[in-house]
């Protein structure tokens, strides 16, 4: 699923926070990583040639040994690897090499050389998860990087589902990590209440009517997840929730279920295929506190592996 790797640096100590998330997904698909760095020229300088050649070059070396230790670390652990270095926007360049070399995943740091912010991700970030149509992972920079990079292991991997095909697209990804890591996988559906807008309360009718709806569709979440519990071997349990506010609700449970890592579709059932994300995703990629890793379902024509055969990626 995840052949090919793309994991952009920008030499910062913030950014390093994929290296160890890099590593546990790499090993889990056997993938290789390419490593980019950019350097990132002034925009009045773009066009024409660098006003101070020598300061350039001093760049293009400390770029050039960054890249070097990294990929021997990466080495180390037992990745295959490449590197890349280019000159000139960094988001720019970033989207113009993966459609270039069209990666199955690009891993990303919410944040980098500008800092942290009160923003959810950097204007570069945003711009490439807004941009790329591949699948993407976001590692919230502001969590602690381990001192090995190797010590992770995700425990709990949420993956909620809403009933379509597109959402199911994560599942492939959610065994064969939960598979490699002995994780847990929690697999959560939201019931909506429906909107009942008028000026007036809700007769007991009304609130009658709403409660049968709510159960009814309750009670299809639970046949509907005890199908895909059972076509996924490992261990997964199930969740089912009410609300009216979807996302409120779903961040509520990244907690509750203590989630190291949320699995999610592009879009689901309500999205528009114009748009890159659904409103989940969108809402999760600028709030969420939680490693996201959000698949592209255009680029998935995986079925969920069932209960013996799960050798198969």
């Amino acid at each position: 699923m995840f052949n090919k790797i793309l994991l952009p640096l920008d030499r910062s100590a913030l950014a390093e926070c994929v290296l160890p998330h890099t590593i546990a997904i790499a090993r889990a698909f056997a993938s290789q990583v390419t490593l980019l760095s950019v350097l990132d020229t002034p925009r009045e300088a773009r066009g024409r040639r660098a006003t101070d050649p020598l300061n350039w070059q001093i760049r293009k070396a400390e770029a050039q040994t960054y890249v070097r230790e990294v990929d021997l670390r990466l080495q180390e652990v037992g990745l295959r690897t490449e590197t890349h270095i280019l000159e000139g926007s960094a988001a720019e360049q970033i989207l113009g090499f993966a459609d270039t070399h069209a990666p199955q995943l690009i891993i990303l740091s919410s944040h980098g050389q500008s800092g942290l912010s009160d923003w959810g991700v950097s204007s570069v970030v945003q711009k490439i998860v807004l941009r790329a149509r591949t699948s993407m992972m976001i590692v919230r920079a502001a969590q602690s990087v381990a001192s090995d990079v190797t010590d992770l292991r995700y425990q709990c991997i949420l993956a909620p589902v809403d009933g379509t095909q597109r959402a199911e697209t994560i599942l492939p990804a959610a065994a064969t990590l939960a598979r490699a890591h002995d994780a847990q996988i929690v697999l959560a559906h939201i019931v909506q209440k429906p909107v009942m807008p008028r000026r007036t309360l809700p007769s007991h009718e009304d609130v009658a009517l709403s409660d049968q709806l709510v159960e009814h569709n309750q009670a299809e979440a639970a046949q509907y997840l005890e199908q895909l519990q059972s076509r996924i071997a490992g261990k997964v349990e199930t969740r089912i929730l009410t609300s009216e506010r979807l996302t409120a609700t779903l961040h509520k449970l990244v907690e509750q279920e203590k989630a190291d890592l949320v699995l999610l579709s592009a879009h689901g059932r309500s999205a528009q295929t114009r748009a890159p994300y659904g409103d989940m995703v969108s809402h999760l990629i600028a709030y969420g506190t939680t490693p996201l890793l959000i698949v592209q379902e255009s680029a998935q024509a995986q079925t969920v592996p069932v209960s013996g055969e799960a050798g198969g990626q």
